[in-house]
């Protein structure tokens, strides 16, 4: 196991636990690139003797704000009917056989929390922020998450946070259930370790079945849905609307959204 994929540092602390952490501070907005590389460490901790837990976490301000669409807006302009290239390998990561736990600390938007929501457990504190921003940008969710997100908190809070776009604090997100430990500021990661070291104390092969127990068939949900999402988003990031939602988002303003 390598201790460096792309721009994510790998540390093996001891008692069986892999800390993976995002190093693109302060806003670890991520890309294909990261998401594959973050994919080939669950594989290889997959196979390693060495890891029976992963703690996902990042350096600087915020967790992972997402994809940063002022820059890029990743797979508009692929062939139509294609699956978008990053979503392939974000349903990677839900191939994994380790269970993950999250440190959220600030936030967690759009796809970063399709990235928090894809590990078993979400560490996060006060100043946690979760959002599903799309609709705010002109489009529809994505990573998977119109899929997993009910499955965490219910199809109605899904559905509110989806066509509001509002954003939850830590306190929220652990009164829903979409945080699993409520901790400082300061001992995110501290907790988030200690979480990890619990599960991984334990017999590595009833680890992994329970987890398939748990997680049945779950990445081939996400399959599904990603293929559901990207066309949408395929077809959404070509409108006005879509331009004026990523102006908007950047600009900290309301959209002016016309319908096209």
């Amino acid at each position: 196991m390598k201790d460096q994929y792309g721009d994510i540092k790998i540390t093996l602390p001891g008692g069986y636990v892999g800390i993976a952490e995002i190093q693109r501070g302060p806003n670890n907005f991520f890309d294909q690139q990261l998401i594959s590389d973050l994919a080939d460490f669950f594989i290889d901790a997959d196979n390693s003797s060495d890891v029976r837990s992963i703690v996902l976490c990042s350096e600087g301000k915020h967790f992972c704000a997402g994809n940063d669409f002022t820059s890029s807006s990743a797979g508009a302009d692929r062939e139509e009917g294609a699956r978008n290239p990053l979503y392939i390998e974000a349903v990677r990561l839900f191939h994994g056989k380790t269970p993950v736990i999250a440190a959220v600390q600030g936030a967690a938007i759009g796809g970063g929390l399709g990235l928090a929501v894809m590990a078993d457990f979400r560490v996060v504190c006060p100043n946690s922020r979760m959002a599903a921003n799309f609709v705010k940008l002109g489009f529809t969710p994505g990573f998977g998450l119109t899929h997993t997100l009910a499955r965490i908190i219910g199809l109605q809070k899904a559905n509110l946070l989806f066509l509001t776009g509002r954003r939850i604090n830590g306190e929220t997100a652990f009164e829903w259930g979409l945080g699993d430990i409520y901790t400082d500021n300061d001992n995110v990661r501290e907790a988030a370790i200690e979480l990890a070291s619990e599960i991984a104390e334990n017999a590595p092969l009833a680890l992994v079945s329970m987890r398939e127990q748990m997680r049945p068939e779950l990445a081939e949900a996400v399959q599904a849905a990603t293929d559901i999402e990207g066309a949408a988003q395929q077809s959404l990031q070509t409108t006005n609307d879509h331009k004026e939602g990523v102006k908007a988002v950047a600009e900290r303003r309301p959209g002016n959204f016309t319908g096209n």
